[in-house]
């Protein structure tokens, strides 16, 4: 919205800008008039070119810019020792000067952009000996974000580098936080709260990114062709998206995976006192739980339902979806798991 508002300022004053300096024109049918077009035109094409410097990397900017002024010079040089020698100043003169300009500068633009890459590379290996460090970029995506731990994890100095957020991963918070769904909404809200957290952060790098793919429409797939576009890493706790990058060769961190490695390691035969909260899906089972979330099944414990008992694990099983840890009451059946095992 302020963007468009500020454009449409910039517009306007370069055409009103132009018009009173159309006096340059002088000669020419409606000055003031070629002047304000004049002026309205400078102004945008240095809105889009703006834009496009935000969806390329800085190499290809510059290059293209030192191609646009390499463009104008040679213009500007062949008119005034050619055209302008050649032909009397009037409208026809005035519009070759400037189609001569235009020319130069698209042929200049497109040079530069597409040879930039190899004319950087030799500028820096020829001035820098010592090797360039690579920034390290970290891009949340949005279920990383309502998740909620990221704030938590970044807190403690674990997570290095600068916090990357796109625009488009924005869009989708909001468009989640204005949702018709009370639940969505919650959800939606939770994670711009994370957001105003993070940037709160002491020593905290946190930047938002406007660069955009207009032609992927997905969001998962703008992360991947974003962390591809930057060398980042994609941070995540959605399984999908994580296999994706994973196929396309983009490193992703997984909160799932990061929360289910630091979970305290059991051995069987260990013993732990657990709380029976539920029954178990087999005859006389019960469930409990750990505080870090983790199930823990208990054998023939279904009468000790809200009691606090001890049990001896016989087995860890680690799924996709999290741990499960099989137990029996102490003193029960920790020898028969034993002697089961050893053959």
């Amino acid at each position: 919205m302020y963007t468009k508002i500020i454009r449409t300022l910039l517009v306007g004053i370069s055409a009103l800008f132009g018009y009173f300096t159309g006096s340059i024109f002088e000669g020419l049918p409606s000055p003031e008039i070629i002047g304000a077009v004049a002026g309205a035109l400078a102004a945008v094409f240095v809105i889009l070119g703006i834009s496009w410097a935000k969806n390329n990397d800085v190499k290809v900017v510059i290059s293209g810019a030192i191609g646009v002024l390499l463009g104008i010079l040679a213009a500007n040089l062949l008119s005034f020792t050619l055209v302008f020698r050649v032909f009397d100043p009037n409208a026809q003169t005035i519009s070759l000067y400037i189609l001569v300009n235009v020319l130069f500068i698209y042929l200049g633009a497109g040079i530069g952009v597409r040879k930039g890459e190899e004319i950087n590379l030799k500028i820096f290996t020829q001035s820098t000996k010592e090797p360039r460090v690579q920034e390290s970029h970290k891009i949340l995506d949005t279920s990383v974000i309502i998740d909620g731990r990221i704030a938590d994890l970044c807190e403690t100095g674990f997570i290095e580098g600068t916090i990357v957020i796109p625009q488009f991963v924005l869009r989708e918070l909001q468009h989640i936080a204005d949702s018709s769904d009370s639940i969505k909404r919650t959800r939606g809200r939770r994670g711009l709260d994370i957001l105003q957290k993070l940037q709160k952060q002491v020593g905290l790098d946190v930047q938002v990114v406007e660069i955009d793919f207009p032609k992927i429409r997905e969001v998962d797939s703008k992360l991947i062709a974003l962390a591809q576009k930057n060398g980042g890493k994609i941070i995540t706790n959605d399984y999908n998206l994580n296999k994706v990058a994973e196929l396309q060769g983009v490193e992703v961190l997984n909160i799932n995976q990061l929360a289910n490695a630091l979970k305290p390691v059991v051995l069987p035969g260990e013993v732990m006192n657990v709380r029976v909260l539920k029954e178990g899906k087999e005859e006389g089972q019960g469930v409990a739980y750990l505080d870090d979330g983790t199930m823990v099944v208990v054998d023939n414990a279904r009468q000790y339902l809200g009691k606090n008992i001890d049990v001896s694990v016989t087995s860890v099983l680690q799924t996709t979806a999290g741990r499960m840890i099989f137990t029996v009451l102490k003193g029960e059946g920790v020898e028969k798991y034993s002697d089961s095992t050893s053959h």
